[in-house]
């Protein structure tokens, strides 16, 4: 019975190994994505413009937004970011203890081989999950800032011109 378990578990473990890689590579370009968006969004700063809380706040004159009303369109602008910084080490952790089990495996049976091209996944997809998610970590802080500078100057009153004049 215990064997039946086992067998069960790890064939199970390894029907998850293809959706995780595909996972990681997907958020390993979005990774790529948030971090161009936010290339632009610091260009379009240096000019004044690329504040999209203040963008928000003005479009909605004559009384612009409520302070809760900021505070979840901030969360909702950084949202994407937070969750692939989060999700994407996990990803990465299942991605390489998915094929430790055939390379051990492999090891017994004494087919190096086999356990090389299995490390060789596991440690490519860790490394891939890692970078993306040290960028989204990375994106998610500076703008996380960036908002809250945005909020600081509605709440100073501040609305309008490139500069944040009044």
């Amino acid at each position: 019975m215990s064997e039946l378990i086992e067998t069960t578990m790890y064939q199970v473990s390894q029907v998850f190994l293809l959706p995780t890689l595909a996972l990681i590579a997907l958020l390993f370009l979005y990774a790529f994505w948030v971090l161009g968006e936010f290339a632009v969004l610091a260009w379009r700063r240096r000019g004044g413009a690329g504040r999209p809380l203040l963008a928000l706040h003005r479009a909605a004159a004559p009384q612009g937004l409520s302070e809760d009303e900021l505070d979840l369109q901030a969360h909702r602008l950084l949202e994407g970011p937070r969750i692939a910084s989060r999700v994407t080490p996990m990803l990465g952790l299942v991605a390489t203890m998915i094929p430790m089990g055939p390379a051990l495996k492999g090891l017994s049976d004494g087919n190096l081989a086999r356990v090389s091209d299995n490390l060789t996944v596991a440690f490519s997809a860790v490394i891939l999950a890692l970078i993306a998610a040290s960028i989204t970590f990375w994106v998610a802080n500076v703008r996380r800032r960036w908002l809250a500078e945005e909020m600081l100057l509605i709440a100073q009153g501040v609305t309008a011109g490139p500069a944040g004049a009044r």
